[in-house]
């Protein structure tokens, strides 16, 4: 048997008899049969590396001062101004592309079964290196987190060396053009401006991709519960969840349809509660959502989803254990926390340099701070960010469970994350602020990240990578 064929079966967890070759190549084999005789076998050819022109095989023989074939780079949001941590790149097997994800609600759990050739993923500096890749011409590469998706076509892949892939090849997409993006739909408010995060100097997203529901664009704007209505008249949604004096008999929030449609849901604060224009209905909406694998992110005024959830139907109430009626210092100094792994990673990512989002290892500087939530479920929740009160117990500010909630790991597929913060409250002036102060997107003037964004910007990633368990 030659080396390429014990190489790759050996990469891939394959039978020894079982090899990979792309398009005109094929691999044969040698077996015994039962009497020890030799026989030559000639198996079927084995499937493509999609699009894959050439020898297209892995050589698992290379010297060792030349190393594995291999790729490597640097993964980072849309707008290219942060790395992105835990980001999937691989290469896939079989004999196309998989298909680009759905959009709606879906469980997207990383224990899932997939097959690749080669697979990482990137570490708190964005950067990832796949060995073992397999050379030749026209090599698919996939970048993935959730349901952001880019595919790169790799020209030519020598064995034994090393190709670093150009930073403009490894940046999520910024428009459906580049690639897959989750489809979002985002409830303004008067209180705060998470739209304005999205957007190119930010996050990263062309305004192309801001449309009406009915359009092609990825992110869909709506009026929040208090009648904000003042859009740009090409980018309101169509229909807002409410009138600004008059409840509808109706709201948006009433049709589980209008959620299951979208992968990510985001509630900015719209300075009070107004559980006048939530319904019963809603409220049940919104877990039967995020139980389906739906994502939420919510902020400030938005813990009403969460306070008033019927306790006699509904497991989402449980997550909060304690109320805080107090106020708190605002701006403030506060903890990142570093008792799991996820929250080492977001206190080493804010450290970079190339992030700069705290001087000090676990502090994170905050603007717009808000203290509703006294206590959470530890074993329910993941506590990302909180306040350390001089006397007294730390005040969650950062938060994220899993749903259904109280389900087993294995059964959850879906995921909330709540900040106590107005995203907007933090940096220097110009500051964004939301449309009922003009009309969307002028009203977005900040031009550079604070610190809580960038740290919004890591959960909110995370949101909506695929699940991973939360560990109480």
């Amino acid at each position: 048997m030659s080396k390429w064929n014990v190489g790759l079966a050996i990469a891939l967890g394959l039978p020894l008899l079982v090899g990979l070759g792309c398009n005109n190549s094929s691999i044969g084999g040698e077996s015994l049969d039962d009497a020890g005789v030799g026989e030559d076998l000639t198996p079927p050819p084995p499937p493509p590396i999609p699009g894959c022109t050439g020898a297209c095989v892995v050589n698992t023989s290379c010297p060792s001062a030349m190393g594995p074939t291999t790729i490597t780079g640097t993964v980072t949001i849309p707008s290219g101004l942060l790395p992105l941590y835990n980001a999937k790149v691989y290469i896939p097997s079989g004999t196309s592309i998989p298909p680009a994800p759905v959009s709606g609600a879906t469980c997207d759990r990383c224990d899932a079964v997939s097959s690749e050739i080669a697979s990482t993923t990137t570490d708190i500096n964005g950067n990832f290196v796949l060995n073992n890749v397999p050379s030749g011409s026209n090599i698919p590469l996939i970048i993935k987190v959730g349901k952001w998706r880019k595919v790169i076509t790799l020209p030519a892949i020598t064995d034994c060396t090393t190709t670093k892939l150009a930073a403009a090849d490894t940046r999520l997409p910024r428009n459906q053009n580049e690639g897959n993006i989750p489809r979002i739909a985002l409830s303004v408010g008067s209180a705060d401006a998470m739209e304005c995060i999205l957007r190119n100097k930010k996050l990263g997203l062309d305004d192309k991709e801001f449309t009406t529901e009915t359009g092609t664009g990825r992110v869909n704007l709506y009026a929040g519960a208090n009648g904000v209505t003042k859009f740009a008249a090409n980018l309101n949604g169509g229909a807002a969840f409410t009138a600004a004096a008059v409840q509808p008999a109706k709201s948006w929030w009433d049709d589980i349809n209008n959620w299951t449609k979208y992968d990510i849901v985001m509630l900015s604060c719209e300075g009070n509660e107004l559980m006048t224009y939530k319904s019963p209905q809603a409220l049940q909406n919104m877990e039967t959502y995020l139980g389906m694998g739906g994502r939420v992110f919510a902020s400030h005024y938005h813990y009403g989803w969460i306070k008033n959830a019927d306790a006699t139907k509904q497991q989402i109430q449980k997550v909060v254990t304690a109320w805080n009626p107090t106020a708190g210092p605002d701006p403030a100094t506060e903890n990142v926390d570093t008792t799991t792994a996820k929250g080492t990673a977001l206190a080493d990512w804010l450290m970079l340099p190339a992030v700069a989002g705290s001087t000090q290892r676990g502090k994170l500087a905050v603007g717009g701070a808000r203290y509703s939530v006294a206590s959470i479920d530890p074993k329910l929740t993941q506590r990302w960010v909180y306040y350390p009160p001089a006397t007294g117990n730390p005040i969650p500010q950062y938060f994220s469970f899993n749903a259904p909630v109280g389900a087993t790991a294995s059964a959850q597929c879906g995921q909330m994350v709540f900040t106590d913060l107005h995203i907007s409250g933090g940096g220097t002036a110009p500051y964004d602020t939301s449309p009922n102060g003009g009309t969307f997107p002028t009203t977005c003037s900040s031009t550079s990240l604070s610190p809580q964004e960038k740290a919004l910007i890591f959960m909110l990633f995370d949101l909506t990578n695929c699940l991973t368990p939360i560990v109480g």
